[in-house]
């Protein structure tokens, strides 16, 4: 039950599924992209991106002081049907730039 209210809680606001279709769109993104996509504070995206690692969507990868985020790969079939219900939504998505200076 737990697991099912965690879920459920980080799809609970919109912000997070705009971020996990930007993320599912993208393949793996670096923190500072999902930042200047959204044109939010590091530490509000952190915060976002901690809940929904901590559902079950999301891997990081962390690379020196950077860290990339992906979709968990194999997704059980409940986080899998909601992410393609996510993908069914007409939402504002931000593209994606990739400029972030992270070489």
């Amino acid at each position: 039950m737990d697991i099912f209210l965690k879920t459920v809680s980080a799809i609970n606001d919109e912000t997070r599924i705009r971020i996990l279709r930007f993320i599912d769109q993208n393949d793996e993104v670096c923190v500072c992209d999902i930042e200047k996509a959204f044109d939010m504070i590091q530490s509000r995206i952190s915060r976002h991106l901690k809940i929904l690692k901590d559902a079950g969507f999301l891997k990081v990868d962390r690379r020196g002081r950077w860290a990339y985020y992906s979709i968990r790969k194999p997704l059980d079939k409940f986080r899998a049907e909601i992410l393609k219900e996510i993908s069914y939504l007409d939402l504002d998505i931000p593209p994606f730039e990739g400029a972030c200076n992270n070489g």
